[in-house]
């Protein structure tokens, strides 16, 4: 009997090692599998994103900030609070410093805000000449999202600190201003001309379509115009005489002058970005008059026709959006200037 429950014993331990083998296996499997996937999550891939959970203040930023981020990066990372009720309040540090944008648009490196309510991006930003305004979400989640090509990194990259408010404190502070389409095109036309890029009247006049618009201006048209060409314009070698004509003439010459876009086409049916532009104009006193004239004016004896790309801004009949083109808008560039007798073509 005691030989019997010997060998019962002998035959269940040797059954429980093949077991606890195959359990110790599985943990150490999983575990390798959760590392793998943790550290892919949100790094060196945009269809993945790193979860934030928002519960108190915090930041997050470009790899090796303040100093020059990493080229071929792409980082994702979605935050969200805990409460649905509260909405997120993101702050550009002073600190910002990406890749410079071609033709105002961001095109390499940038760092750009979406709200997953409803797919919105509140924006995209590079360069370093302005720190982005404070962006607040919709609802309780935002998306952040940082791309750098393989070329040019600069510093110190950004960061972005992001705190919690209540829907009270989210609020606009004046909701009844009526939006840009709606005014008068005189008013429009004075707030169009204090931005200083593209970007900043697209993001304006319609943040929600800010990119699609971009992408519409710049789309080739099907009939390319010249961008910023002239007209008969020629090489002029140096002549002495003609550098003593002009000392005679003292102050009769071509001149920066500038002039208001509305006002140089006669146009009242729309505005224009840049609402003004300088222009070569013959300009100052003259003091070649002879004894038979009577009045002396500098008047250009050389003109030449020159193109400027500008971005035109119309109103659409019974919409409330605006129509927005690049238009090519032909001025007058004077050359050549010389004083003249009133109504007489000699000088």
């Amino acid at each position: 009997m005691i030989l019997l429950v010997l060998l019962l014993r002998v035959l269940t331990t040797a059954l429980d090692f093949p077991l606890h083998g195959v359990q110790a296996d599985s943990n150490l499997s999983s575990k390798f599998h959760y590392g793998s996937v943790k550290e892919q999550n949100g790094v060196q891939d945009p269809q993945h994103e790193k979860i934030v959970s928002v519960s108190f203040n915090g930041s997050i930023h470009s790899p090796r900030f303040p100093h020059s981020y990493p080229r071929s990066t792409v980082l994702v990372w979605r935050l969200v609070a805990k409460e649905e009720h509260l909405r997120i309040q993101l702050t550009f540090d002073e600190k910002f410093g990406l890749e410079d944008p071609e033709n105002d648009v961001c095109k390499y490196d940038f760092v750009e805000i979406e709200d997953p309510s409803d797919g919105t991006i509140l924006g995209r930003w590079c360069g370093s000449s302005t720190v982005p305004s404070k962006q607040i979400s919709k609802g309780n989640q935002i998306r952040i999202r940082f791309v750098s090509d393989e070329y040019l990194p600069s510093e110190p990259g950004f960061c972005i600190h992001y705190t919690l408010l209540t829907p009270q404190q989210a609020a606009p502070a004046s909701p009844s201003v009526l939006p840009p389409s709606a005014l008068p095109l005189d008013i429009l036309s004075e707030t169009v001309a204090r931005f200083e890029t593209l970007e900043e009247v697209i993001r304006y006049l319609e943040p929600d379509r800010l990119h699609l618009d971009i992408e519409d201006l710049y789309r080739p048209p099907w009939q390319l115009l010249g961008k910023s060409y002239m007209y008969g314009r020629k090489n002029r070698v140096v002549d002495l005489n003609l550098l003593k004509e002009e000392v005679r003439l003292y102050s009769c010459t071509p001149r920066n002058f500038s002039v208001f876009l509305r006002e140089e086409l006669k146009r009242t049916d729309a505005i224009f970005w840049p609402s003004c532009l300088l222009v070569k104009r013959c300009g100052g006193n003259c003091a070649c008059c002879n004894h038979m004239c009577s009045e002396c004016h500098c008047m250009p004896t050389k003109v030449t026709k020159k193109y400027h790309e500008v971005l035109q801004l119309k109103q659409r009949s019974g919409m409330k959006t605006l129509q927005k083109s690049l238009a090519d808008v032909p001025l007058e560039h004077h050359e050549e200037c010389a004083c003249m007798c009133k109504g007489n073509t000699e000088g």
